[in-house]
Protein backbone atom coordinates (compact mmCIF):
# COMPACT_ATOMS: atom_id res chain seq x y z
CA UNK A 1 0.00 0.00 0.00
CA UNK A 2 2.86 2.35 0.89
CA UNK A 3 4.46 1.88 -2.55
CA UNK A 4 1.13 2.49 -4.27
CA UNK A 5 0.65 5.66 -2.21
CA UNK A 6 4.02 7.10 -3.28
CA UNK A 7 3.35 6.09 -6.88
CA UNK A 8 0.13 8.12 -6.86
CA UNK A 9 1.90 11.14 -5.29
CA UNK A 10 4.65 11.04 -7.95
CA UNK A 11 2.10 10.75 -10.74
CA UNK A 12 0.21 13.81 -9.46
CA UNK A 13 3.44 15.81 -9.15
CA UNK A 14 4.47 15.00 -12.73
CA UNK A 15 1.02 15.91 -14.04
CA UNK A 16 1.10 19.24 -12.21
CA UNK A 17 4.58 19.95 -13.54
CA UNK A 18 3.50 19.23 -17.10
CA UNK A 19 0.44 21.44 -16.68
CA UNK A 20 2.61 24.32 -15.43
CA UNK A 21 4.91 23.87 -18.41
CA UNK A 22 1.97 23.93 -20.81
CA UNK A 23 0.57 27.04 -19.15
CA UNK A 24 3.95 28.72 -19.37
CA UNK A 25 4.15 27.98 -23.10
CA UNK A 26 0.63 29.33 -23.59
CA UNK A 27 1.61 32.52 -21.77
CA UNK A 28 4.69 33.00 -23.96
CA UNK A 29 2.60 32.50 -27.11
CA UNK A 30 0.05 35.05 -25.91
CA UNK A 31 2.70 37.66 -25.09
CA UNK A 32 4.96 37.44 -28.12
CA UNK A 33 3.68 39.28 -31.19
CA UNK A 34 3.57 37.40 -34.49
CA UNK A 35 4.64 38.55 -37.95
CA UNK A 36 2.28 38.95 -40.90
CA UNK A 37 3.62 38.16 -44.36
CA UNK A 38 0.63 38.04 -46.71
CA UNK A 39 -2.90 39.43 -47.34
CA UNK A 40 -4.77 36.82 -45.28
CA UNK A 41 -2.99 38.15 -42.18
CA UNK A 42 -2.18 34.66 -40.97
CA UNK A 43 0.04 35.12 -37.88
CA UNK A 44 3.51 33.58 -37.96
CA UNK A 45 5.80 33.17 -34.96
CA UNK A 46 9.32 33.01 -36.37
CA UNK A 47 12.47 32.60 -34.27
CA UNK A 48 15.59 34.59 -35.15
CA UNK A 49 17.42 31.32 -35.68
CA UNK A 50 14.92 30.27 -38.36
CA UNK A 51 16.02 30.78 -41.98
CA UNK A 52 12.61 32.33 -42.66
CA UNK A 53 13.42 35.18 -40.26
CA UNK A 54 15.45 37.00 -42.92
CA UNK A 55 12.54 36.70 -45.37
CA UNK A 56 9.88 38.33 -43.19
CA UNK A 57 7.74 40.79 -45.16
CA UNK A 58 8.71 44.47 -44.78
CA UNK A 59 7.12 47.77 -45.82
CA UNK A 60 8.54 49.22 -49.05
CA UNK A 61 10.11 52.66 -49.39
CA UNK A 62 7.76 55.58 -49.95
CA UNK A 63 7.70 59.36 -50.27
CA UNK A 64 4.53 61.35 -49.55
CA UNK A 65 3.65 64.85 -48.33
CA UNK A 66 2.03 65.43 -44.96
CA UNK A 67 -0.41 68.11 -43.79
CA UNK A 68 2.47 70.54 -43.25
CA UNK A 69 3.75 70.09 -46.79
CA UNK A 70 6.80 68.17 -45.55
CA UNK A 71 8.00 65.09 -47.40
CA UNK A 72 7.82 61.93 -45.29
CA UNK A 73 9.84 58.86 -46.27
CA UNK A 74 10.52 55.43 -44.83
CA UNK A 75 13.83 56.84 -43.62
CA UNK A 76 11.94 59.10 -41.21
CA UNK A 77 10.52 55.97 -39.56
CA UNK A 78 13.76 54.01 -39.20
CA UNK A 79 13.98 52.57 -35.69
CA UNK A 80 10.48 53.78 -34.85
CA UNK A 81 7.18 52.01 -34.22
CA UNK A 82 4.23 53.28 -36.20
CA UNK A 83 0.58 52.67 -36.97
CA UNK A 84 -0.65 52.96 -40.56
CA UNK A 85 -4.19 53.37 -41.85
CA UNK A 86 -6.08 54.60 -44.91
CA UNK A 87 -8.88 57.19 -44.94
CA UNK A 88 -10.34 60.16 -46.82
CA UNK A 89 -11.43 63.49 -45.42
CA UNK A 90 -15.08 63.39 -46.54
CA UNK A 91 -15.69 59.83 -45.29
CA UNK A 92 -18.93 60.04 -43.26
CA UNK A 93 -18.81 57.03 -40.94
CA UNK A 94 -15.90 54.57 -40.73
CA UNK A 95 -13.09 57.14 -40.98
CA UNK A 96 -14.31 59.35 -38.11
CA UNK A 97 -14.45 56.27 -35.89
CA UNK A 98 -10.93 55.23 -36.90
CA UNK A 99 -9.51 58.69 -36.43
CA UNK A 100 -11.21 59.03 -33.07
CA UNK A 101 -9.59 55.81 -31.89
CA UNK A 102 -6.23 56.88 -33.29
CA UNK A 103 -6.50 60.04 -31.21
CA UNK A 104 -6.36 57.71 -28.18
CA UNK A 105 -3.10 56.30 -29.53
CA UNK A 106 -1.77 59.82 -30.13
CA UNK A 107 -2.68 60.92 -26.60
CA UNK A 108 -1.22 57.78 -25.01
CA UNK A 109 2.18 58.21 -26.65
CA UNK A 110 2.26 61.98 -27.16
CA UNK A 111 5.53 62.34 -25.24
CA UNK A 112 7.28 59.48 -27.05
CA UNK A 113 9.00 60.57 -30.31
CA UNK A 114 9.52 56.94 -31.30
CA UNK A 115 5.80 56.28 -31.82
CA UNK A 116 4.25 57.62 -35.04
CA UNK A 117 0.95 57.42 -36.91
CA UNK A 118 0.68 57.54 -40.71
CA UNK A 119 -2.76 58.08 -42.24
CA UNK A 120 -2.78 57.82 -46.03
CA UNK A 121 -5.59 59.39 -48.01
CA UNK A 122 -7.21 57.14 -50.61
CA UNK A 123 -8.60 60.22 -52.38
CA UNK A 124 -5.43 62.20 -53.11
CA UNK A 125 -7.17 64.06 -55.95
CA UNK A 126 -9.38 65.63 -53.27
CA UNK A 127 -7.17 65.61 -50.17
CA UNK A 128 -4.53 68.21 -50.95
CA UNK A 129 -1.95 69.34 -48.42
CA UNK A 130 -4.12 72.33 -47.49
CA UNK A 131 -7.23 70.20 -47.06
CA UNK A 132 -5.32 67.74 -44.87
CA UNK A 133 -4.02 70.63 -42.79
CA UNK A 134 -7.57 71.83 -42.17
CA UNK A 135 -8.65 68.27 -41.36
CA UNK A 136 -5.80 67.90 -38.89
CA UNK A 137 -6.57 71.20 -37.19
CA UNK A 138 -10.27 70.35 -36.90
CA UNK A 139 -9.58 66.92 -35.39
CA UNK A 140 -6.76 67.86 -33.02
CA UNK A 141 -4.08 65.92 -34.90
CA UNK A 142 -0.52 66.78 -33.92
CA UNK A 143 1.86 66.77 -36.90
CA UNK A 144 4.82 66.01 -34.63
CA UNK A 145 3.75 62.38 -34.30
CA UNK A 146 0.84 61.96 -36.73
CA UNK A 147 1.19 62.55 -40.47
CA UNK A 148 -1.74 62.73 -42.87
CA UNK A 149 -0.19 61.73 -46.19
CA UNK A 150 -1.07 62.50 -49.78
CA UNK A 151 0.61 61.83 -53.12
CA UNK A 152 0.03 60.05 -56.40
CA UNK A 153 -2.92 57.66 -56.30
CA UNK A 154 -0.99 54.86 -58.01
CA UNK A 155 1.84 55.04 -55.48
CA UNK A 156 -0.49 55.15 -52.47
CA UNK A 157 -2.58 52.24 -53.71
CA UNK A 158 0.45 50.10 -54.60
CA UNK A 159 1.94 50.67 -51.15
CA UNK A 160 -1.40 49.93 -49.48
CA UNK A 161 -1.98 46.68 -51.33
CA UNK A 162 1.53 45.30 -51.66
CA UNK A 163 3.08 46.43 -48.38
CA UNK A 164 0.24 46.83 -45.87
CA UNK A 165 -2.21 44.33 -47.46
CA UNK A 166 -4.71 47.05 -46.66
CA UNK A 167 -7.51 46.46 -49.14
CA UNK A 168 -10.64 44.47 -48.36
CA UNK A 169 -11.07 43.94 -52.10
CA UNK A 170 -7.51 42.69 -52.56
CA UNK A 171 -7.19 40.35 -55.53
CA UNK A 172 -10.45 41.42 -57.17
CA UNK A 173 -10.41 42.60 -60.77
CA UNK A 174 -11.17 46.31 -61.03
CA UNK A 175 -10.81 48.86 -63.76
CA UNK A 176 -8.87 52.06 -63.27
CA UNK A 177 -12.08 54.08 -63.26
CA UNK A 178 -13.77 52.17 -60.44
CA UNK A 179 -10.65 51.35 -58.44
CA UNK A 180 -11.16 52.51 -54.87
CA UNK A 181 -9.32 51.27 -51.81
CA UNK A 182 -11.22 50.83 -48.58
CA UNK A 183 -10.24 49.26 -45.27
CA UNK A 184 -10.90 49.83 -41.58
CA UNK A 185 -7.65 48.15 -40.55
CA UNK A 186 -5.00 49.74 -38.38
CA UNK A 187 -1.64 48.12 -39.11
CA UNK A 188 1.13 48.04 -36.51
CA UNK A 189 4.69 48.26 -37.86
CA UNK A 190 7.74 47.56 -35.71
CA UNK A 191 11.16 49.22 -35.66
CA UNK A 192 12.29 47.09 -38.61
CA UNK A 193 9.38 47.76 -41.01
CA UNK A 194 7.61 44.48 -40.21
CA UNK A 195 3.86 44.04 -39.66
CA UNK A 196 3.22 42.93 -36.06
CA UNK A 197 -0.50 43.52 -35.61
CA UNK A 198 -3.77 44.23 -37.44
CA UNK A 199 -6.78 45.78 -35.70
CA UNK A 200 -10.32 46.91 -36.49
CA UNK A 201 -9.91 50.66 -36.24
CA UNK A 202 -13.58 51.29 -35.52
CA UNK A 203 -13.56 49.38 -32.22
CA UNK A 204 -12.36 50.81 -28.90
CA UNK A 205 -11.45 47.35 -27.60
CA UNK A 206 -9.19 46.76 -30.61
CA UNK A 207 -7.56 50.14 -30.02
CA UNK A 208 -6.83 49.14 -26.44
CA UNK A 209 -5.17 45.96 -27.73
CA UNK A 210 -3.15 48.04 -30.21
CA UNK A 211 -1.87 50.27 -27.40
CA UNK A 212 -0.90 47.20 -25.36
CA UNK A 213 0.99 45.76 -28.32
CA UNK A 214 2.85 49.03 -28.90
CA UNK A 215 3.94 48.95 -25.26
CA UNK A 216 5.15 45.38 -25.79
CA UNK A 217 7.27 46.44 -28.78
CA UNK A 218 8.73 49.28 -26.72
CA UNK A 219 10.18 46.71 -24.33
Amino acid sequence: MKNIFWFIICAISIACSNQKSENKNETVSEIELPFYNEPTFTPKWIEETDKAFDEIHTIADFKFQNQKGNWITQGDLDGKIYVANFFFSICPNICPLMMGNLLKVQDTFKSNPNIKILSHTVMPWLDSVNRLRDYADFNGINAENWSLLTGEKKEIYELARNSYFADEGFGKSVTEDDDFLHTENLVLIDQNRRIRGVYNGTLSLETKRLIEDINYLLK
